[in-house]
């Protein structure tokens, strides 16, 4: 199956509903060549988007080696600005440059398609005059990247920069998803503004990957209520013979509003189960009864 493309928002980019996060190849006991047979099976699948970061360890490096020899112009390529390890939190022009030039070098790409603000922790030293956005403005005038975004967890930083205009796309994670769609209001402020939208982590870093939920693995990420959310759903989809994994991540793809949806893989066997997830066959009437346990679920 052709995997569906969407528009996204004022970028007119036409990216495929399902793309890849690069932190799981970035990350752990993974190889080059599994990292780069990830890749390269993400883009005969079919996906065009790849997402990722200074953030993920070796991400960025081994994405650099897996687009060699033509690959690049095959797909829509993204990193952050702001989480570089060695520079971490620094947002001034000065540092987004260098971190911008660094992926560019590690990517083995003159330009990016898109390079978001990563996790800032307030906006106003993103904002501010001559600090990470301006320098963004600058590097497009000179052809190092395309679109500007903002990826971050808290909603009101993303409802400034859409407000400032100072964002093509925003990257949200783990706040539509099975479990929560409190997302969904920021999501419609985007379009308004013709904004793009990414649904970063529709797995919740892997809660309804289709294994049964231990509540002993909570983190800072996910809340114990959010486990026993998680193994209500899980129960749902086993009694009805279906994986909770597809209906994870079709419940994203679903959602008209979202341009793509992220999901990382280690190797190339998860980038094959990600993508059969979201091309598997779902009945209609499994959603209407999915839909009314979601709004039975207590928030």
């Amino acid at each position: 199956m052709v995997l569906p493309r969407r528009r996204l928002g004022r970028t007119n980019l036409e990216v495929t509903v399902l793309g890849m996060g690069g932190a799981g190849i970035g990350r752990g006991e993974v190889t080059d060549a599994e990292a780069i047979a990830a890749v390269h099976r993400a883009i005969e699948l079919g996906l065009n988007y790849l997402d990722t970061s200074p953030l993920y360890g070796e991400s960025e490096r081994r994405v650099g080696l897996a687009l060699k020899g033509g690959k690049r112009e095959q797909i829509y390529l993204a990193t952050k600005t702001g989480t570089h390890p060695k520079w971490l939190g620094d947002y001034s022009a000065e540092g987004t440059r260098r971190s911008v030039e660094n992926s560019l070098e590690l990517l083995g790409t003159s330009y990016l398609d898109l390079c978001l603000v990563h996790d800032p922790g307030s906006m106003e030293p993103v904002i501010a005059e001559g600090a990470a956005f301006d320098e963004l403005q600058k590097m497009r005038s000179e052809g190092l990247i395309r679109y500007i975004g903002l990826g971050v967890r808290q909603h009101e930083f993303h409802q400034l920069a859409i407000e400032l205009g100072v964002v093509d796309v925003i990257l949200t994670y783990l706040d539509y998803t099975l479990i929560q769609q409190t997302a969904i209001s920021l999501m419609r402020l985007a379009e308004e503004n013709d904004v793009g939208i990414i649904n970063g982590s529709p797995i919740a870093m892997g809660l309804l990957s289709g294994v049964k939920p231990n509540p002993n693995t909570a983190t800072d990420h996910i809340r114990r209520s959010e486990h026993q959310k998680a193994r209500q759903l899980w129960k749902l989809a086993s009694d009805q013979g279906l994986n909770l994994l597809d209906l994870a991540i079709q419940f994203s793809v679903r959602q008209p509003l979202i341009g793509t949806i992220l999901t990382g893989s280690k190797n190339a066997t998860e980038v094959e189960q990600n993508y059969r997830a979201a091309t598997a066959e779902v009945p209609e009437s499994v959603w209407q009864g999915l839909s009314d346990l979601i709004h039975s679920l207590p928030v």
